[in-house]
């Protein structure tokens, strides 16, 4: 009888213990307390005959157990992450990234020593399981009988709750079906998984509409050169949450000011983001292609299908075309496809300083390395830039350094490990938020010293979040990301004010915010010459 209760308490341990990680974080405000799987489960492991069936059907249920108690931490870690729940069927390739992100923060050593210890604890806790739901033979038959009548009892008494749906969904519930719930929220997102390839596949293979033709094509930008930059993680909460503004809006008030003394338009509007938390790709692919990327299957069918985007819209209209990704530190086909003339990653930016945990190169030096690439460039540029110094973990902030200076990058060596080591910040969501305003902070001013400096009449510059920060460092759920636009000539400001936008660097958040898959269609109608009978433009 205590080898069946402590079974039970186990296994309800195994399938609650998401939960309960949960509650003690704050994720969700409160946990249950009895799993009636965990009831049925085991009592009706101890019904079946001892010899063959129960070792091998405690071994399996065992792992089983396991590998959903696995999954649910899985899920809470994406709605905490990525504000919605795991998709077992789109998101198993983030396994790669969150190696990477976690060899960046923490290094390899440190990595390596957590999936060991993650790997034994499952093997311990299957090898626990399968070991207390297999009694020895030697068991006695009157007692035997005993649990035989205690477990009849208790999976008749947990199938009839379960059968009468108590408990089931039951956050904030004491009695509750967790493998139910996930098992039929992973069978429904299965079920939309596949409608969304055969909704997004038509979206693909509906007829391109008209696009106005060189010279007509982006006509109004009269051949200068075009920067669309993105802030990692920049999203409205840092200008709507009272402690992260008030570290981030007196910096691009601040700015606001010089540029304007140094004869720079600047004005700023939202758009709404595809991903929350991370993912930062179908943000970029939803601005370059005008499709909404919000999974990683769309962002992938885009990649399979030979649709054009801005990148040849640009090219069509006589530009050359170039991305700065310093966040990539291997091969990139996707860019390939995409058609860049010019791919400069971690790979090949030539940057001699340290890296900054998952950072690989500060801000200032990315937007320094951008100047050269339009300082240089024979003709019109188009350029797609990420900045990642605002990335997770937020830790060290640098200051800006003179920008003669700063050569190779070698200056930022003694910054190499300042601030709070990520192993410490991940625990305290104080010290991240903190560290996140100051991120945040860093990244406008490289931001606006760069277009005090660099910024001439032959550029427009538009600076954009990718999306919002994790909501359990935030709070925030909503996908709104502050865009700001600078240029030396305020005709090119004038489309932007028409979408709007208003002047200054902060936007105003009372009105509906624009998708982003709305970009690409919009700035070609606005900054083409003329535009087609149907007011369309190219897929």
């Amino acid at each position: 009888m205590v080898r069946l209760v402590s079974a039970w308490v186990l296994v309800n341990a195994v399938l609650l213990g998401p939960a309960w990680i949960g509650a003690a974080l704050g994720a969700v405000s409160s946990a249950p307390w009895l799993s009636l799987e965990a009831a049925l489960l085991v009592a009706g492991i101890a019904l079946l005959p001892r010899r063959p069936w129960r070792p091998a059907v405690a071994w399996i249920l065992a792992v089983g157990l396991v590998t959903l108690s696995a999954a649910s931490f899985g899920d809470l870690v994406f709605r905490q992450s990525l504000g919605r729940p795991l998709n077992l069927s789109l998101d198993l390739y983030l396994l790669g990234a969150v190696y990477d992100l976690a060899v960046g923060n923490t290094g390899s050593v440190r990595t390596f020593v957590g999936i060991v210890g993650g790997v034994l604890v499952a093997g311990l806790l299957v090898v626990a399981v399968a070991w207390l739901l297999t009694p020895p033979d030697t068991e006695r038959a009157p007692r035997d009988r005993l649990v035989r009548r205690v477990s009849a009892g208790l999976a008749a008494a947990a199938a009839a709750l379960f059968l009468l749906g108590l408990g089931v969904d039951g956050v904030g519930r004491r009695v509750t079906a967790p493998v139910a719930s996930l098992l039929a929220e992973q069978a429904a997102l299965f079920r939309v998984t596949r409608e969304e390839r055969v909704a997004f596949a038509g979206e693909l293979e509906a007829p391109p509409s008209a696009r106005p033709e060189p010279p007509l094509l982006l006509s109004r930008l009269e051949g200068r050169h075009v920067a669309l930059v993105y802030i990692e993680s920049y999203g409205m909460a840092a200008l709507e949450d009272p402690e992260l503004a008030g570290v981030v809006v007196p910096r691009l008030e601040a700015a606001a000011a010089r540029l304007e003394d140094a004869g720079i338009h600047l004005v700023s509007g939202t758009l709404e983001s595809p991903t929350l938390g991370g993912q930062s790709w179908y943000a970029h692919g939803s601005m370059l292609s005008g499709l909404w990327l919000q999974n990683q299957l769309r962002y992938e069918l885009l990649l399979a299908s030979d649709r054009e985007t801005l990148i040849d819209d640009f090219r069509h209209a006589g530009y050359r075309t170039a991305t700065v990704m310093p966040a990539i530190t291997t091969a990139w086909p996707e860019a390939v496809r995409l058609g860049y003339d010019e791919i400069h990653t971690s790979q090949n930016i030539p940057y001699a300083g340290p890296p900054l945990y998952w950072v690989t190169m500060p801000d200032q030096f990315t937007w320094a390395f951008l100047a050269g690439l339009l300082d240089q460039a024979d003709g019109p540029l188009f350029a797609e830039v990420g900045m990642v110094s605002s990335h997770a973990p937020w830790t060290p902030v640098l200051p800006l350094v003179d920008w003669d200076s700063m050569g190779d990058g070698s200056v930022f060596e003694p910054y190499r490990l300042e601030g709070y080591p990520p192993e410490e910040t991940w625990w305290d969501v104080a010290v991240l938020r903190e560290g996140y305003g100051q991120s945040l902070a860093y990244s406008l001013d490289a931001m606006a010293s760069f277009a005090e400096r660099f910024l001439d009449d032959g550029t427009l510059l538009i600076v954009s979040g990718d999306h919002q920060a994790a909501p359990w460092v935030t709070g925030a759920g909503g996908a709104e990301v502050p865009v700001h636009v600078m240029t030396r000539d305020r005709a090119l400001v004038e489309p932007f004010l028409a979408w709007g936008f208003r002047a200054g660097a902060l936007p105003d958040s009372k009105i509906e915010a624009p998708r982003m898959d709305e970009f690409r269609g919009w700035f070609l109608t606005a900054f083409s010459g003329g535009v087609p009978s149907d007011d369309g433009v190219t897929p």
